[in-house]
């Protein structure tokens, strides 16, 4: 009888010892990512279809779950505890890892770097009418130098951030192509103090104190008469 007594009471004092720790692994929770194509996944308040929406969680996004059964997950998201379908969400590492074994990444990332020149391009035009603001370098306002740092690195190529400094990079060019960055001294003299991007046919692309950001021709007396020269870089 006093070893049945003394089983017992080991048995229990396991028991109580072990069920701290379980109870902080099951808080602790494992990483999921949203698994949707689109749109929102619901995070209802209880296991079920009917149940209220507590929060909406986006493609991707980050959430911890606490356990899973019958097909639903018990999650903490967006600071909120509720339950999802577990169809619709996957390990993080899962999805870490498939994404970065795609090839069409590396394509993607080639493309974008060789094409460089018609991207800046496409970003500066796409900013037309944005208004000129001195040492703006975003789309809330632009000087010269702060477009076409913009434009290009939005295109992948970091270039340095006055006229000047741009000025004693790439290769010196009097044929022109789209892309190639003209400089102007609108002090006088050869002093560079602005810069904008050749679109073709004649147009460039700039920053301006009167208008922000606008297309003006390369005939343009004003410019024409400050020109300096152009750079390829």
């Amino acid at each position: 009888m006093f070893k049945r007594i003394l089983a017992a009471l080991l048995l229990f004092t396991l028991v109580t010892t072990a069920a701290p720790s379980l109870e902080k692994a099951s808080a602790s929770g494992s990483l999921y990512i949203a698994k949707i194509d689109s749109g929102n996944l619901n995070v209802r308040k209880s296991a079920s279809t009917k149940a209220a929406v507590v929060t909406k969680l986006k493609k991707n996004q980050q959430m911890t779950v606490h356990s899973q059964s019958k097909g639903w997950a018990h999650i903490t998201a967006n600071g909120k505890k509720g339950y999802v379908s577990s169809k619709y969400i996957a390990p993080k590492k899962t999805i870490a890892t498939a994404t970065a074994k795609k090839p069409a990444a590396k394509a993607t990332t080639a493309s974008f770097s060789t094409d460089y020149r018609s991207k800046a391009i496409s970003v500066a035009k796409s900013n037309q009418g944005v208004k000129y603001l001195w040492g703006g370098n975003t789309p809330k306002g632009f000087d010269c130098s702060g477009l076409v740092s913009y434009s290009f690195k939005q295109a992948g190529k970091t270039l340095p951030r006055t006229a000047a400094e741009m000025y004693t990079k790439g290769t010196s060019v009097a044929s022109l192509s789209p892309g190639d960055l003209l400089f102007y001294a609108t002090a006088g003299g050869k002093k560079v103090t602005h810069v904008a991007i050749y679109i073709g046919n004649g147009q460039m692309v700039h920053a301006t104190t009167s208008k922000g950001v606008a297309i003006d021709n390369l005939s343009n007396s004003y410019w024409k008469a400050r020109y300096v020269g152009a750079k390829r870089i």
